[in-house]
């Protein structure tokens, strides 16, 4: 079986290797902020990931294509890579001591059938409370803060000490990719 990532994350597809299946990697280069895009989390993800798949699917006769979005949501709030450090910052200050969510929607399609499936995975984040001197230590030592929806890493840096619990897809949260999930999604084309 043929398998498509629709991603340029380096973390995703890392993670995917996990797996032990063959794969390549393809960015759909869609583009996120349109009019009219969902402010529901579960829906946004849920579509960004369908027009992730749906776009790389177009290149492809064959193979299972795999699409996916994540972001964050707090005080009903999306929460996006973060574009600067005083936000990335004001951010971690606003999550310090509270809990906050994160989505990831997946999004499969069989090229050759046609066949679809979806997913919306949620990880229920509890941080503790995070000092100012804490925050910029971790600005300082990430370059890439600016990559992670919720703005900080999990597995990396100092930032991998701000969050105490987890409740849901420990994947998902670490790695942007609920793996347990995949092998699910995956084996339903099997059929």
């Amino acid at each position: 079986m043929k398998i498509v990532l629709a991603t340029k994350s380096l973390c995703r597809q890392e993670a995917f290797k996990f797996l032990g299946l063959d794969f390549i990697a393809e960015g759909s280069n869609v583009d996120e902020y349109f009019d009219g895009r969902p402010d529901n989390p579960k829906e946004l993800v849920k579509h960004l990931a369908q027009l992730k798949a749906e776009s790389v699917a177009k290149n492809h006769s064959e193979g299972i294509v795999i699409g996916f979005d994540s972001i964050g949501w707090f005080n009903n709030e999306i929460l996006e890579k973060p574009s600067s450090k005083e936000e990335a910052f004001n951010r971690l200050k606003l999550l310090s001591g509270n809990n906050h969510r994160f989505y990831t929607g997946i999004f499969m399609i069989d090229t050759a059938t046609g066949k679809s499936i979806s997913r919306v995975i949620k990880t229920e984040l509890f941080m503790r409370e995070l000092t100012e001197p804490e925050i910029n230590k971790y600005l300082e030592q990430d370059p890439n803060f600016n990559i992670y929806a919720l703005g900080y890493d999990p597995l990396s840096y100092y930032s991998s000490t701000f969050v105490k619990k987890i409740e849901g897809s420990y994947n998902n949260f670490t790695r942007g990719i609920p793996l347990e999930v995949m092998v699910e999604m995956l084996k339903e084309f099997e059929k």
